[in-house]
């Protein structure tokens, strides 16, 4: 069965720098205490059913009899503090869990989750997963070296950490190829999320890979609730509106890649990177 996840990247209580990635770029993908509560409340009002967590038993099978319509999906990117101090207490207030995906480099750095924070939302029933170690800009035009040292560095750190498996992650800057899957589940992570807006999930060779719908700063206030309904219209509107940027992708050429550097808002470190095949950018 299809699952409609929601990505939300970080929320603030005051200003868009106190938690995450600081820029411009990385800004726009931040949403206030008060326009989070409205997208949850949204949802609330139309859903009966809990979030869906992927490490529960039975998630395999996605709904596995939990409501008549698409089962859903809340995550979180970067692992910026917003997670410990705004948004785990909203989730719980409704019965609700999330998935929170870190970028491990970051970790204790201002503005980011530190390690006690991890260990205990891990503790409340919240997934903690990987979003690489540096978070790679163009993550499917790194190496194939950098691709595995990212994800074995990132997980190796969340389990030394959490003192369990950990087997999920998402792509950085949705910036996702096939080929990034495969070097995911060599490293030992059997769950993906990329930023395409899709629902269905794919099997890339043992490899689940589930799609996501952005909410970001400037959205309506009901578009987490018009998306989790039955009726596909703002489904369809995002995934054409993501469809359309790689029309454009060819035209630009090295120029777009400049350009996705900006609007990705950069790493928390830089490499050298090579061109792999198949690759998807946000």
């Amino acid at each position: 069965m299809p699952v409609l996840s929601l990505l939300f990247h970080d929320v603030y209580a005051a200003d868009p720098r106190e938690s995450g990635f600081a820029s411009e770029a990385a800004d726009r993908y931040k949403l206030s205490a008060p326009a989070f509560d409205a997208q949850l409340q949204g949802v609330a009002r139309v859903r009966r059913d809990t979030p869906l967590l992927v490490t529960e038993p039975g998630s395999q099978n996605a709904s596995g009899g939990r409501s008549t319509q698409d089962p859903f999906v809340i995550t979180l990117d970067d692992g910026g503090v917003s997670y410990y101090t705004i948004v785990a207490d909203r989730l719980e207030a409704l019965g609700w869990r999330g998935h929170c995906f870190v970028s491990t480099d970051a970790i204790g750095s201002r503005g980011f989750l530190d390690a006690p924070q991890i260990r205990e939302l891990d503790a409340r029933g919240h997934v903690i997963g990987s979003h690489t170690a540096s978070h790679p800009s163009r993550f499917s035009a790194c190496s194939v070296d950098r691709m595995q040292q990212e994800w074995v560095r990132s997980r190796q750190a969340l389990e030394d950490l959490l003192g369990h498996e950990v087997t999920v992650a998402s792509v950085p800057g949705g910036s996702y190829s096939r080929t990034v899957a495969r070097i995911a589940l060599d490293a030992g992570l059997k769950t993906l999320f990329t930023s395409e807006p899709i629902t269905a999930i794919r099997d890339e060779q043992g490899c689940r890979v589930l799609g996501r719908f952005t909410i970001r700063r400037g959205d309506s206030p009901d578009t987490a609730r018009r998306l989790v309904l039955p009726a596909p219209w703002t489904r369809w509107s995002a995934w054409a509106s993501w469809n359309a940027k790689g029309l454009v992708k060819p035209l630009l050429g090295s120029a777009y890649a400049r350009m996705a550097d900006v609007v990705l808002g950069g790493s928390v470190t830089r490499a050298p990177e090579t061109t792999a095949e198949g690759t998807h950018h946000a």
